[in-house]
This record gives structure tokens, sequence and C-alpha cells, in this order.
């Protein structure tokens, strides 16, 4: 306030005190400009602390609060951006957070809108891959009794991997090399990028399924990939690939990198490999190893035999001719009769087994025969035309017994019949009116008549009429 002036009484001058305007403001209102002057202010910036508080919401987006040992800031990370991390976040992580600082106002509650989020001290990759090991270690992904052995004499192997790659060619060269006879199922796939997981998991899954004999393609499965950085192997490192390889019913060799690099596939598989080339030399290891031993057993075989013949050729050649000849034609004739018997047995067999096979044939036809749907089809026929037979021979006799009382009948009716009276000379007389005169009582002279003979009628006229008997008369 302006203190009073001590000369305005002696002039006789007054002053009014200024009043002071008062703002009111609304809340939502206040609360926008503060928001607004925060953001442009803080509208870009990091912030260093440790999580607390961690909520993700069934939205997908996530809510902590970053503190210090002074202060704490509640935190959100839209959706969209929480689906860019690489790692998960949790209570206690120290972290480095950019986002803008804004304010929530339905709270009134400062907070920082993160756009991104990377951990302090170590990388996202390296600590997304240590977080996804401890859980599916935890879950029993990586314990030995779940992993399956490898087949020692596989026919067909699955190899997922890219196709243009060294991987494939190296591996097919080891293959050929130490075991020809494998074949090579090649499930073509980026091993690198965004898509890299979701192409390896369908791959699996794919070599997986059935075939037309309902057996998998292959026996086994190797996911292969040359050396790389920890960016260059994020597919291998990825939940995705790792519970395709676990899902798997084929066991999985996996072969990523160098003997060095080790990935979340390599503690999942059923086999690790060094390299994709020892993975070739791993699954051809057995088959390889019986080449060798074959091949060390002919060598033997061959020592053992040139010496059984040098030895025979000395002693030959210290025997007398005559005698070394008919030791040799006994020896060949005692083969010789070994061999008709054998031959002999062999042919009784073959004909035993043949004529057993020829009584379980026919008894199998005679079967075949007793349940024919050709012979019940001709017993149906055989019966129904009895049946036929049978159904005609009722009619004609039932025709013929209607036949015979038709016939007893008609001559019934005939003989009660009025035509069959006047076969015998008696005549039907007819009034004017159709009726029949019984009476001459019915008669007056001049009365048109009709009489009706057997074999014809006449007309006529009634001249006059009489009453009573005229037999008698």
């Amino acid at each position: 306030m302006i203190p009073p002036d001590p000369l305005a009484p002696q002039l006789d001058f007054t002053f009014d005190e200024p009043r002071t305007v008062r703002r009111i403001w609304p809340v939502r209102e206040l609360v926008g400009q503060v928001r607004e002057l925060v953001e442009q202010k803080y509208g870009d910036v990091w912030v260093e602390g440790e999580i607390s508080n961690f909520r993700p919401a069934p939205s997908g987006h996530i809510y902590f609060t970053l503190k210090d040992a002074d202060a704490q800031l509640p935190i959100v990370l839209f959706r969209r951006q929480a689906m860019l991390l690489r790692f998960r976040p949790e209570d206690g992580l120290h972290v480095l957070v950019r986002g803008r600082v804004s304010v929530y106002e339905q709270r009134g509650q400062m907070q920082l809108v993160a756009e991104t989020m990377e951990p302090v001290g170590a990388g996202s990759l390296q600590l997304a891959f240590e977080q996804l090991k401890e859980r599916l270690k935890a879950e029993g992904l990586f314990d030995a009794d779940r992993k399956k052995p490898l087949p020692a004499f596989p026919r067909t192997v699955g190899i997922v991997t890219s196709p243009t790659g060294a991987v494939i060619r190296d591996f097919l060269n080891i293959v050929a090399r130490r075991h020809s006879g494998l074949n090579v199922l090649l499930a073509p796939v980026s091993v690198q990028g965004d898509q890299a997981a979701a192409e390896i998991e369908s791959a699996i899954a794919h070599l997986n399924e059935s075939g037309p004999n309902s057996s998998c393609l292959v026996d086994l499965i190797v996911l292969a990939r040359g050396g790389g950085s920890l960016e260059d192997l994020a597919a291998f490192n990825s939940e995705r690939v790792a519970r395709g390889i676990a899902s798997s019913r084929l066991p999985v060799v996996s072969a990523i990198g160098h003997e060095t690099d080790f990935t979340i596939a390599d503690f999942v598989a059923d086999l690790r490999a060094p390299t994709p080339s020892a993975a070739a030399e791993l699954i051809t290891e057995a088959q390889h190893r019986i080449a060798e031993y074959l091949a060390t057993l002919d060598h033997r075989l061959t020592r053992a035999a040139r010496f059984q013949l040098l030895q025979a050729r000395q002693h030959l050649s210290r025997l007398p001719v005559g005698r070394a000849e008919a030791r040799m034609a006994t020896l060949l004739h005692r083969k010789a009769q070994r061999l008709d018997d054998l031959t002999a047995r062999l042919e009784s067999a073959f004909a035993s087994a043949l004529r057993r096979r020829q009584e379980l044939v026919a008894a199998r036809a005679a079967a075949v025969l007793r349940h024919d749907p050709r012979q019940a089809l001709a017993a149906a026929r055989s019966r129904l035309q009895d049946l036929h037979n049978h159904l005609h021979r009722g009619i004609d006799h039932l025709l013929h017994a209607n036949a015979a009382a038709l016939s007893s009948l008609d001559a019934r009716l005939h003989s009660l019949s009025p035509l069959a009276v006047l076969d015998r000379g008696y005549a039907l007389v007819l009034n004017a009116n159709g009726g029949v005169v019984r009476s001459a009582a019915q008669l007056n002279p001049g009365d048109p008549l009709t009489t009706r003979l057997a074999d014809g009628a006449f007309t006529s006229r009634v001249e006059t009429t009489s009453t009573g008997n005229i037999a008698s008369k």
C-alpha cells in the first residue's frame, strides 16, 4: 500500500487507496496453463533414477515411479513406445528415461511422458537376454531331463537358415564328405531383422508337421547362423524362437555364431554345436565312425586274407602234387555235397512255405467267397423268383375259383331271370307307363298294351275285360 501524504490535510486534498484487482482461476485453466509452460520448458529431457511401483496396465501402457534418494517422479510409457523396449522394466532397475514433462490435469500431478528408456550400466539387449534367460530357466526350459537325444543315424536333416549365406554351403560340403547318403531339407528363413523370429518359429513348426506317411518330414532339426553382434543375433535370443524350440517334437541342434557366442536358443536346444560346421560333423559322427570302422575291418580282412593265402601257398608248395590234388578234390566234393544238401533243404523249406501260403490263400479265398455279396445276391434272386412263381400260381388259382363261383352265380341268376320264364312260353304285359299288368282289373277298354315275348314284343289295345278263372271256363 502507498503511505498517506502528510501535506494532503493542509491542502484539503483527499486521495483514495488504490484497489488491488483479484483474478480468480478455474482449476482446469490454471492446471492447463502450468502444463503448457512445463511442456514448453521441459519438452525433451533425460532423467536418471531407479524404478519403483512398476504397474503394467491391461491396455499395454506402463506406469512406474522414477526415484532417487531425495525425490520421485511418476512416469508413464504408452503402449506404442512400450512395445519397442528390448528389455522388461522391473522394480529396482536403474534406468535412463527420455521424454517430456507434463501435468496430468485430472490429478494435478506432474509426470514424465516417456518416449524411450534404457538401462544404466548394461545395454538393453544384454539386459533383455539376461531377463529372458532367467525366466526360461525358472520355467525349466533349460533342464537336462527334457532334452531329447539325437538319432544316431538320421535319414533326413532339416536345417533352418538363410538360403544365401555361407552356412548352408559349408554344411552341405561337410555332409557330402562324411555321409553322402544323408538327405538335407532346407527351410529358408531370415536370420536377422524384425521378421526373423517369426519365420524361424514357423519353420520349426513346419518341419514338425507330419508327412504323407504319417511321419515327420525330417529326423532332427538344425538351427544355424554365422557369427555376429548381439544385435545381429537378436532373433535367436527372442522368446518366440525359444518357445518354438521347446515345443518341437523333434530334437533341435543349435549351431549359431562362433564358439564364443551364446544365445537363448543354445540353452533351450537339445544340443549346442559351436559352429554350423561342427553341427554337421556331430550329426554325421556315428555314420562317419562306422565308415571308419568298416574301413579298418576291410583293411584287416585284406591283410588276413593275404596272410592266409600266403600260408596256403607255402603249405601247398611243400605237399606232393598228387596229395594236394586229392585233398583239393576231396574238399571240393565235400563242399559240393554240402551244397546239394543245403539246396535240397532250401527247396523243401521253400515248397513247405509255398504250400502253407497256398493253403492260407485258399482258406482266405473261401472265407471271402462265403462273404461274397454276389452269392447272397444270387440266393436273394432265387428266393425272389420262387416267391414270384408262388404268387402267380396263387393268383391263377384264385382267378379260377372266382370264375367258377361267378359261373355258378350266373346260372342261378339266369334261372331266376324273368327272361327265362318267357323262354317257356309266357309273356309280360306292360301298360302305357311300362308297368307290369298283373290283373284285368287294372285295364280299361281302349288302353294300349305292350306284350313282351321271349324273342320280341307287340302292341295291342284292350277291347273288353273280364275277371274270373279263365282256365275253368
